[in-house]
C-alpha cells in the first residue's frame, strides 16, 4: 500500500496526524459505493452525459472528453462533489443498464462474458467443461435420411452455440 491510496483501487488513506480526516474517509467512502456492487449506465461513453443524477456511473471510452479527460476505461461515478473516477483493474466487474448485462475488465472491457468451468441451476449441474468432440451419424443401414438429417442438424446447432467441438 503506499502512502496515498489502497494498491489495487487507490482508495484514499488516513494519515497520522492528518487534519480533515473525514474529508479522506468521506472520499472513500464515495469511492467504494461506486465499486461495491457496481452498477453503470452505460460502457464505452466518451462524453460526460449533461445531467447526471448523484450514484450513476459510466465506464468511460477509449477516447474521453471534457471532465472526463484523462480517465479512459474508468469508471465514472457522478457525486455531490462531483466527478469521481476509478481506475480499471484486472476482473473489476459492473452490471450495465443500458445492456443488460455484466462488464467485466481484463485488459479491456467485456460485455456479456462469463467465465466458469461448471454452471448449475437449482443446484443441479447443467453444463460442464467443453467434452470431446461428437462425430456426426455416418454410414449404416438401420437409420434413415430423415433421422440422420435431424441428427447432423441438431449437433451443428450445438456446435454454433459452443456446446459441441
Amino acid at each position: 500500500m503506499s502512502e496515498d491510496g489502497t494498491p489495487r483501487l487507490a482508495l484514499p488513506v488516513l494519515q497520522i496526524g492528518q487534519a480533515n480526516k473525514e474529508q479522506v474517509h468521506n472520499e472513500a467512502l464515495a469511492l467504494i459505493d461506486m465499486v461495491v456492487g457496481a452498477v453503470v449506465e452505460e460502457i464505452d461513453v466518451d462524453v460526460p452525459p449533461a445531467d447526471p443524477r448523484p450514484g450513476q456511473c459510466w465506464i468511460v471510452g477509449a477516447a474521453p472528453s471534457g471532465a472526463w479527460v484523462g480517465n479512459a476505461q474508468a469508471i465514472a461515478g457522478w457525486t455531490v462533489g462531483g466527478w469521481r473516477f476509478v481506475a480499471a483493474t484486472p476482473r473489476l466487474s459492473a452490471w450495465c443498464v443500458a445492456r443488460q448485462v455484466h462488464v467485466t475488465f481484463g485488459d479491456r472491457w467485456e460485455e456479456g462474458v462469463i467465465r466458469a468451468h461448471r454452471i448449475l441451476i437449482d443446484g443441479e449441474q447443467v453444463i460442464a467443461g467443453r467434452q470431446g468432440a461428437v462425430p456426426p451419424p455416418v454410414g449404416g443401414a438401420v437409420i434413415d435420411a430423415e433421422a440422420r438429417g435431424a441428427l447432423t442438424a441438431i449437433i451443428a446447432a450445438m456446435r454454433a452455440h459452443g456446446l459441441l467441438r
